[in-house]
């Protein structure tokens, strides 16, 4: 199964938290699309040769494509608020579960206890298209697992 992994991507500490989760699920079976390692990069062939405008178009589609060929979409919602990307690849994926592939799963995790919401710790908007949102790594592989199970 793929998974795509949306979540913040622009420091030390987030990319390694990204890097070992994927790690985890790797070890596991999963084939993982991290935008971090898998996406575009600046200073590889053939993004090199782009112009800036160019290289973001190319992040975008291959994203984008990414995210309509997985079969799980894992978001990271820690933060106070939880990363614009990310939160945008959400709602395509999710549109892609109503529109295209109906057993596509929308995993969260939120392993922050800021909110940003009174009463609540997500935005509705980000909160309702998930299928489920797990508070620790654990239980998001549990999760992943069962669902995987339930799948076969």
């Amino acid at each position: 199964m793929l998974i795509y992994f949306a979540g913040p991507l622009f420091n030390q500490a987030e990319l390694e938290f990204n890097a070992g989760l994927t790690d985890k699920l790797e070890a596991l079976g999963y084939d993982v699309f991290l935008p971090q390692r898998d996406g575009v990069e600046s200073s590889k062939p053939p993004y090199t040769d782009m112009t800036r405008e160019e290289r973001r178009r190319a992040t975008f589609e291959l994203d984008r494509d990414q995210i309509i060929t997985a079969d799980i979409f894992m978001i990271i919602l820690d933060g106070r608020v939880p990363d614009e990307g990310a939160a945008v690849e959400l709602g395509i994926a999710y549109m892609d579960k109503r529109l295209t592939h109906p057993n596509k799963y929308l995993v969260g995790l939120q392993t922050d206890v800021r909110a940003a919401f009174m009463n609540s710790r997500l935005n509705p908007m980000l909160r309702v298209p998930l299928d489920l949102i797990a508070s620790t790594v654990e239980e998001l592989i549990a999760n992943l697992d069962r669902h995987r199970k339930e799948a076969d």
